[in-house]
């Protein structure tokens, strides 16, 4: 789901809190040495995203905040700010090429440069939460 969240606006809040959580209270962020990603410099983007990315002349970047069933990635565009709301079940990671890693929802997808080690350990750090908190699917059984 692609959100704008630039305003405070309670049934947008509600929303996001029903699909990935609500945030991590302080001390489970402190136990997990932070939740948030360092920032990741996208170069690929689906049409929709491109879209809302091509209005100004920045560099598209964003950032990925770990909830408890699932991520959100934030980006900005002109003055706005919007949020593509994953899912833990409908998270998919792919990790591209040398230095490159490709997240997707459906038909969304965001894929950004990881050419450093703290972008390396997020999405690990990610990746790892996901496994032990995501419920065994029945294929697996």
């Amino acid at each position: 789901m692609l959100l704008n969240v630039s305003y405070n606006d309670k049934s947008i809040t509600r929303k996001i809190d029903t699909e990935v959580g609500k945030p991590f209270p302080l001390k489970e962020r402190w136990a997990m040495k932070g939740i948030g990603s360092p920032k990741l410099f996208i170069f690929e983007t689906s049409v929709e995203i491109r879209n809302l990315l091509i209005l100004d002349n920045t560099i598209d970047s964003c950032n990925i905040e770990l909830r408890p069933k699932g991520i959100i990635v934030r980006f900005r565009s002109l003055l706005e700010t919007f949020a593509l709301v994953i899912p833990y079940y409908k998270l998919t990671v792919h990790k591209g090429n040398l230095a490159t890693y490709g997240v997707y929802k459906d038909h969304y997808f965001i894929r950004v440069q990881a050419d450093t080690k703290a972008v390396q350990k997020f999405f690990k750090k990610m990746l790892d939460y996901k496994a032990d908190n995501t419920p065994t699917s029945i294929e697996d059984l």
